[in-house]
């Protein structure tokens, strides 16, 4: 196992916390870049091997395990092995579509998400995209990644504004991410996904966790943090990177990416030494 890099005086009790009550605790986790590793063609990610093993050894043990994440729910479920997994529920499109059990709820797509598909292919050529430009189309948002690009920081930046202009028009609002503009409707990130999951529940958690590697996880990381600020404890782990410091920056727990993810849920509910 990758051992976590650091561990601060909050983070500390929150593991304590999940640890001496798991049945109580909520355990959300991302998925691209977290528990599948990022790639550049993102119909070619897969779930880390050991991903769905150790999810499907906690799941019993704890009060819940939720995957949060920008991706189509059913996408994450096939590309993560999820499917067997009694009890995981996967919130797909930052919270706008849920599986559970086998059972999918998908609503229908705002009319922006349409209007920005179509306007689209004459917008990246008026920016001047590089031809390496790619769109991932998750039918609730449209995703623009750069990673092929030669340049792919100067590609998201050159096509930063006129997304941005373009998701005005239509409705939409931008979410920035690791080499990859998504285009998506308001009012929903991960954070309130989070939140509205945990609040949906019957019971109040002993402990929340999430663990993510990418801007969008910010939001997340707020969610937990607002339940440590109401006396529920909280930990924030990091899928640490080198195109990505922010979350590090405000993490209780960094690992190496997912396979430290992966290591770190072997021990989780471990003793504390």
């Amino acid at each position: 196992m990758n051992s976590p890099r650091s561990v601060t005086a909050a983070g500390a009790a929150g593991l304590d916390a999940i640890r001496e009550s798991p049945a109580g605790a909520v355990l959300g986790f991302d998925f691209d870049g977290t528990l599948a590793p990022i790639v550049d063609d993102p119909a070619a990610a897969r779930a880390h091997p050991g991903a769905a093993p150790a999810l499907a050894r906690l799941a019993p043990l704890v009060g819940a395990v939720v995957i949060v994440t920008g991706r189509p729910a059913a996408v994450a479920v096939e590309y993560g092995g999820l499917d067997g997994i009694d009890g995981l529920v996967v919130l797909g499109q930052y919270g706008l579509e849920r599986w559970e059990s086998g059972v999918l709820t998908v609503p229908e797509p705002p009319p922006g998400v349409a209007e920005a598909r179509a306007k689209l292919p004459d917008v990246l050529a008026a920016a001047g995209a590089p031809p390496e430009t790619f769109v991932e189309d998750k039918g609730q948002a449209l995703a623009v990644h750069t990673r092929r690009c030669a340049e792919p920081e100067v590609a998201l930046e050159r096509l930063r504004s006129i997304l941005a202009a373009l998701a005005e028009r239509t409705g939409l609002t931008v979410e920035p991410g690791r080499l990859v503009l998504e285009l998506r409707p308001h009012g929903m990130d991960k954070g309130m996904a989070l939140r509205s999951f945990i609040d949906g529940r019957a019971a109040r958690p002993s402990a929340v966790l999430f663990a993510g590697d990418d801007l969008g996880d910010l939001a997340a990381f707020d969610a937990v943090e607002s339940l440590r600020a109401e006396g529920v404890p909280g930990v924030l782990v990091c899928s640490g990177s080198t195109e990505v410091t922010a979350l590090a920056e405000r993490a209780d727990v960094v690992v190496d990416g997912p396979s430290g993810v992966v290591g770190f849920l072997g021990t989780l509910l471990d003793p504390s030494p």
